[in-house]
């Protein structure tokens, strides 16, 4: 079986890396793929967002299923257009892609279904999204409308900062035309986790939960970022409570959406808020989280690709997933000045001595390969992820391996995990 993974982060290394486990596939492509993917599949110099040029390479290469990791080609409608040439491909529908693709979409798809999220208001109108600010005072939220790279959530303590959020994402238009309309947002308060799950259209399996760790620096400070890291699983999320996600939240988006006529097949991602009220949904994501997914594939022990093709086929209904009982933990290292300007073309070294360790693999997410040696090239460069008995020994596993890689300007937070240490 040849398969096409679409993308070239450190998702899409651990998606590859776990498909290359499967009995069943004989030859993985990846599209354009990375330094550390190019070890394990063939790269193939096509975007992400260049759908003719993928479908075209699925058509010619008789691939027999496609895996699409980023939400841009799915929120385009990549799909749609493979399913009408009789392809094979792993992921919602257009219509489904706008649960991640439009925040306004999806606040009014959970208000439809009763799926519990925070109070909201839409604007197109600055002027009027800041009459609105005045009225309700902070602390607010305030999310670009449209995909923003994970960047377009600002947490504003004061009516001021909600103000600036504003003008940042509708006036200077720094997410570009995803800030064309916001979301106003109550601020809750609680602990973030991550929830993900298969569908199939009807029935789902539900994986193990994650936590990830937005914010560039420790202690959850500074600017949002695509992720720096994640661990799984969240003690956050008890056994009951992940029951009470799949009933409430999960259960009524695959529902609600064969309700209005386009089932849900592929991966639904619950951005959550575990409140004293219960959990509340932050934001829907339509394929695997990045960098969660590096945190809990290690810990999957069942063929990823025979789970693809019971969501394909619609027999996920008595679909048991395996797992390891050990935590993972993600560290990802980044370039200097992430999420900001960056540079590009740093030399990694270390990589090697890193592979050595037990229970370790470094996922690329950032980088290129050239005359021998890997370069960064991103701004996310590598997750770094350990297996460990017990959260603290992953932990330090995983931290073991960070000390052994470098580059110019390396940055990582140095409290992934810690959360969990806390609830233990």
């Amino acid at each position: 079986m040849k398969i096409l993974v679409i993308g070239s982060g450190g998702r899409e290394h651990a998606l590859v890396w776990k498909i290359a486990q499967s009995k069943l596939v004989d030859k993985i492509f990846c599209a354009p793929g990375n330094g550390g993917i190019a070890e394990i599949a063939e790269c193939v110099n096509i975007k992400v967002d260049d759908i003719a040029g993928l479908l075209k390479f699925a058509i010619e290469k008789k691939i027999d299923l496609t895996v699409v990791g980023p939400e841009i080609p799915l929120v385009a409608g990549i799909v749609d257009k493979f399913q009408a040439k009789g392809l094979k491909i792993f992921g919602p529908n257009k219509f489904a892609a706008q649960l991640e693709g439009s925040k306004v979409f999806a606040k009014e798809f959970m208000v439809r279904n009763n799926i519990p999220t925070a109070k909201f208001k839409s604007f197109d109108d600055s002027l009027n999204a800041k009459d609105y600010i005045d009225e309700v005072g902070a602390p607010l939220v305030v999310k670009a409308e449209g995909l923003a790279s994970g960047k377009g959530v600002i947490i504003c303590s004061s009516e001021t900062e909600a103000e600036s959020a504003i003008d940042l994402i509708m006036e200077e238009k720094v997410f570009k035309e995803a800030g064309n309309r916001v979301v106003i947002e109550e601020y809750l308060e609680g602990e973030e986790a991550s929830i993900l799950a298969i569908s199939d259209g009807e029935n789902f399996v539900v994986l193990e939960s994650s936590q990830d760790h937005k914010r560039i620096f420790d202690n959850d400070q500074g600017p949002n970022t695509g992720g720096m890291g994640a661990y799984s699983p969240a003690p956050v999320v008890s056994e009951n409570l992940k029951q009470e996600i799949a009933q409430e939240i999960l259960k009524p988006v695959i529902d609600g959406m064969k309700k209005e006529g386009h089932e849900f097949r592929g991966v639904l991602y619950a951005g959550l808020m575990i409140t004293k009220e219960g959990p509340k949904v932050l934001e829907f994501n339509v394929r695997f989280g990045d960098p969660e997914t590096q945190a809990i594939l290690p810990r999957l022990k069942s063929d990823l690709v025979e789970i693809i093709f019971a969501a394909l086929d619609g027999k996920l209904a008595d679909f048991k997933l395996e797992w390891d009982s050990r935590p993972c933990v993600c560290v990802v290292m980044a370039a200097g000045g992430y999420p900001g300007d960056y540079e590009k073309n740093k030399l990694i070294s270390g990589l090697d001595k890193a592979k050595e360790l037990k229970d370790i693999v470094v996922f690329h997410a950032g980088t290129k390969r050239e005359n021998g040696k890997i370069l960064t090239s991103g701004g996310r460069v590598l997750g770094v992820t350990g297996l460990g008995n017990g959260i603290t020994d992953a932990i330090d596993k995983t931290y073991q391996a960070v000390a052994k890689i470098s580059f110019e300007k390396a940055h990582f937070r140095k409290d992934i995990g810690a959360k969990a240490i806390r609830r233990m």
